[in-house]
């Protein structure tokens, strides 16, 4: 593709913006991989495992992997080939809130000439990442300025939501969010939690009892209700395994709404890592 309108500006992010490899190549965005870590094998994110594999190694052997950021070695080396091309470098991040991912960026970003490398937290996660990074590579790929695309973003991001179907609450649990009481009475009464993240935190919105038909019919309900107070331009979707949830997901916005753009994404191993299998997300924007 060609690259003259991103005015030399190369844009950036983690592995946990789940970006769909059609926008990483169109938009010739660099990915720096999250590490996956079983005990003491350690994979990059998306690159030596994959989310299945993720899951296959957790029914096996009833232990969930750990999850650790890039080191600012690791950014160092990624920025300095768009540096040493000319580049100057937009690095959209994860939430700093649950990550030293954006941490480590700004201390990698101490090794390069003022100026050249710019940060910004994008207080999200996943799809919701998703949503900067696409409305940051847009704006570039318009001929917008640099100053322009992160005042834009940082306008944004507190106007993006998303609602996370959790369908399995041991990976929460076994990951340190929810009690073992709560696991306990929470799979026996057949409970799926939508998360949502506000200011870069995971917060629990809402609680689903019953199927995960229900469960799923109810979030998608929730989202027509409010339709009139969502943009309807761009809308992001993303699952875990849930490829059958995510196009009801898609079919059901497709004939109650007028949304104009679906992206589908599937969640990669970090956030799997996290949230399981069966999980699905969607992400939009609040006018």
């Amino acid at each position: 593709m060609e690259e003259a309108g991103l005015n030399n500006i190369r844009l950036f992010a983690d592995s946990v913006s789940d970006l769909p490899q059609e926008w990483v190549e169109r938009y010739n965005i660099t990915i720096v991989p999250l590490y996956i870590i079983f005990n003491e094998e350690v994979f990059r994110d998306g690159i030596d495992v994959t989310t299945e594999e993720i899951y296959r190694r957790v029914e096996e052997n009833g232990v969930l992997p750990r999850t650790a950021a890039p080191s600012p070695d690791d950014f160092a080396q990624a920025f300095q080939g768009a540096i040493d091309a000319g580049d100057s470098v937009l690095f959209i991040s994860m939430s700093s809130k649950v990550s030293s991912t954006y941490q480590n960026a700004r201390i990698a970003m101490n090794d390069f000439p003022e100026g050249r490398i710019t940060l910004v937290d994008s207080t999200h996660l996943s799809a919701s990442t998703t949503m900067l990074v696409i409305m940051a590579a847009r704006l570039l790929e318009q001929g917008k300025d640099l100053e322009t695309v992160v005042a834009h973003i940082e306008s944004h991001r507190d106007r993006v939501d998303i609602d996370i179907l959790v369908d399995r609450l041991d990976y929460l649990h076994k990951g340190g969010r929810v009690s073992s009481i709560q696991n306990m009475i929470g799979s026996l009464l057949k409970i799926r939690p939508v998360l949502s993240i506000k200011k870069g935190l995971i917060l629990s919105e809402k609680k689903y009892r019953g199927k995960p038909q229900k469960a799923l019919e109810g979030v998608m309900q929730n989202i027509v209700d409010k339709i009139d107070s969502i943009d309807q331009n761009v809308i992001v979707i993303a699952q875990t395994v849930a490829e059958e949830a995510a196009d009801y997901m898609r079919n059901y916005l497709l004939e109650h709404t007028s949304v104009k753009e679906i992206i589908m994404i599937e969640g990669g191993c970090t956030i799997g890592s996290h949230t399981g299998p069966k999980t699905v997300a969607i992400s939009y924007l609040r006018k």
